[in-house]
């Protein structure tokens, strides 16, 4: 085990190596300049070599990937394009929101999501199976601008049941505006990490090991939730890692639909203005949780996974 985490640690720092080093690369080579952005169309070629020196945008490459990178290491991620404040201060501010949304959904995702997976697991092709999956698949099936846009439809527009966006919102004093953007992505994720499970369970509660726990008398209830489980759950677990990235692909969508000031909405933003320094710094805030979770659900998963079915590398 320590071995595996020592290599496994080694591993993610050489994938946020690669990922700094894309980011920036992608970034710089993108068409269009800096400099013309922050000026304007209207601005003089005298304006633009002006700002370009201030910048730092007239030095070579390789000078910028050092400064840029130094800036990092002291947590500068640079100053907006549009606004002039510090990038890092923009990031802090809208965090918050999508935190507490990404929170909210893994809190209500992993307990519904083992309740279906075991369920559907040890009743494999019952009735109560096949209506669990249609009803999963069928949420996975809608993408999310339309699972929301429905939504609002029926519970905000129709009934009046809860608000339609969380425009200005403070979530800990309005909890119901988290209703709606928590079950898209909810409904989004719930399927793939729910099948995870019911394969898992459903496997093993027909193998040699299940069989021979209960000819030694054990309860079903320990058979599935002292060995079946932590068994299965290993796959399930980097599933939940794949679910965390589709979260953060899907916040952009329901933070822009819901009308939510957080990470998705202000990456949005930056795209559009052309903000390099906030784009770079929203890149690496992404890439930064997929790998950080990915090392966790890695080192969880192997953790979990029975001794025998381990393969060493």
């Amino acid at each position: 085990m320590p071995g595996h985490t020592v290599r496994r640690l080694g591993f993610a720092v050489l994938q946020a190596m690669v990922v700094l080093v894309a980011t920036f690369a992608v970034t710089a080579l993108l068409p269009g300049d800096a400099a013309s952005v922050v000026l304007g169309e209207q601005a003089t070629d005298e304006q633009v070599a002006t700002v370009r020196q201030r910048l730092g945008l007239d030095q070579p490459l390789l000078d910028r990937f050092g400064n840029w990178f130094s800036g990092l290491v002291t947590g500068d991620l640079g100053r907006s394009l549009v606004t002039g404040a510090p990038v890092t201060d923009e990031i802090a501010r809208r965090c918050a929101a999508t935190a507490v949304l990404a929170g909210v959904t893994l809190l209500v995702l992993v307990p519904l999501a083992l309740g279906i997976g075991v369920t559907c697991g040890l009743r494999e092709g019952s009735r109560i199976d096949r209506a669990l999956n249609a009803v999963t698949l069928f949420l996975h099936s809608i993408p999310e601008f339309v699972l929301g846009l429905l939504l609002v439809a029926g519970f905000a527009v129709y009934t009046g049941l809860l608000p339609a966006t969380a425009a200005g919102t403070d979530f800990t004093a309005r909890p119901a505006a988290l209703v709606l953007p928590v079950i898209v992505l909810v409904g989004r994720q719930l399927c793939d990490v729910a099948r995870q499970l019911r394969i898992g369970i459903a496997e093993r509660t027909r193998g040699p090991v299940a069989e021979h726990l209960r000819l030694l008398g054990l309860p079903e209830r320990t058979v599935v939730l002292r060995h079946l489980l932590p068994a299965a759950a290993a796959p399930a677990v980097q599933q939940l890692a794949r679910a965390v990235e589709g979260l953060l692909t899907g916040t952009v969508i329901v933070e822009s639909l819901f009308a939510i000031t957080g990470l998705g909405t202000g990456f949005v933003e930056a795209v559009q203005n052309r903000d390099i320094p906030q784009v770079q710094g929203y890149v690496l805030v992404f890439a930064g949780v997929v790998v950080l979770g990915n090392l966790v659900a890695d080192l969880v998963a192997h953790r979990l996974t029975p001794r025998r079915e381990l393969v060493t590398w």
